[in-house]
């Protein structure tokens, strides 16, 4: 199998970075009154943004009380999609992620009863298409689906790239070959989970989809950007997984220790009344590009609010994509994120 990507400088400081954010994963664990229910909600957000990212209307209340078995008024198409992603993922430790047979299972557990050719390759065409009808990709010949899923999975098994390069170039390739009739992306995005919690079974609850939801224009623009050229190279969809991964495991941060307020950078909080929100954004990101290394503690000296604003807007921004954390607390920097024209 021909290489499908080329290597970027910066992420070998990306995967350094992701490896001491798993180490602070295990301590917020260890800290968690309740390790179980901290799992089953982050679960709960991973099934939620995965079926959001495919068009599912449900809320997170409406996701959460659908897998708790409680009734939820909803079009029953939706409430199907999510009995079946919460039942896919939870069987991930009965998957193999080399296994063709185990691929195809997953699937039925997606699609069951959704579409017609649940857990197979489609017998068709299949072509990607924007929202203004413009043909975006078109998968490979449903005749050669077989053989190209499988080689990849070979290529999979064998390769010696890290986990995290690895685990995101099978769910681009994946979405490159658009081995189904439908579900493409939401088995691409568990069989990345699959591949990651194998190396490391953190990532099994890892909310690696919420990142993607919030995130999902510059998701599909890193799907398009690695095949826009004469020959695939999916290097800006890594680029863009590994943010997304590194981001999922602050989330994960977040939830254990029950500091995640949903709360919009718009919406103001413990903000004076004399600092817009919006301003207030604004400032925080002229602060960081004038200073990568700025403190929250002297941003909030600076702009006359509390750490803990200036903490809930930094991580906000950080799961709208817009800034990333590169090292350490201590140690590292941050990144604005150029958003696409």
């Amino acid at each position: 199998m021909e290489k499908f990507f080329t290597e970027a400088p910066k992420w070998h400081e990306k995967i350094g970075a992701i490896h001491a954010l798993l180490e602070r994963v295990k301590i917020s664990e260890e800290q968690s009154g309740d390790v179980l229910h901290l799992r089953k909600l982050n679960r709960i957000l991973s099934v939620h943004a995965s079926t959001a990212i495919e068009g599912n209307q449900l809320t997170l209340g409406q996701v959460t009380d659908v897998i708790n078995g409680k009734p939820v008024w909803g079009p029953p198409k939706d409430i199907k999609e999510v009995q079946n992603a919460w039942h896919a993922y939870n069987e991930l430790p009965g998957y193999t992620p080399w296994s063709v047979d185990d691929l195809l299972r997953a699937h039925a557990h997606l699609t069951n009863t959704l579409i017609g050719e649940s857990g197979q390759f489609r017998s068709g065409g299949v072509a990607v298409v924007g929202s203004d009808g413009t043909l975006l990709h078109r998968g490979a010949l449903s005749a050669q689906v077989p053989s190209l899923v499988e080689q990849l999975l070979q290529w999979g098994q064998t390769s010696e790239a890290h986990p995290l390069i690895k685990s995101s170039a099978v769910h681009y390739r994946l979405e490159y070959i658009h081995p189904f009739r439908d579900g493409n992306g939401r088995i691409g995005r568990l069989w990345q989970t699959l591949i990651l919690a194998q190396w490391n079974p953190l990532f099994a609850w890892m909310p690696m989809e919420t990142l993607v939801h919030h995130n999902q224009v510059l998701y599909y623009k890193a799907l398009q950007d690695s095949h826009a050229g004469a020959q695939v190279d999916c290097r800006p969809f890594i680029d863009f997984m590994l943010d997304a991964l590194a981001n999922s495991l602050y989330k994960y941060i977040d939830v254990a220790a029950q500091t995640v307020v949903d709360v919009p950078v718009n919406i103001p909080v413990n903000v004076p009344v004399n600092v817009p929100v919006n301003e207030l954004t604004d400032k925080i990101l002229a602060m960081v590009r004038a200073n990568p290394k700025v403190t929250a503690q002297k941003m909030a000296l600076a702009l006359g609010v509390t750490d803990k604003t200036i903490k809930r807007h930094l991580k906000a921004l950080r799961e709208q994509g817009r800034i990333q954390r590169v090292g350490s607390d201590k140690a590292g920097h941050w990144e604005i994120i150029e958003r696409p024209a």
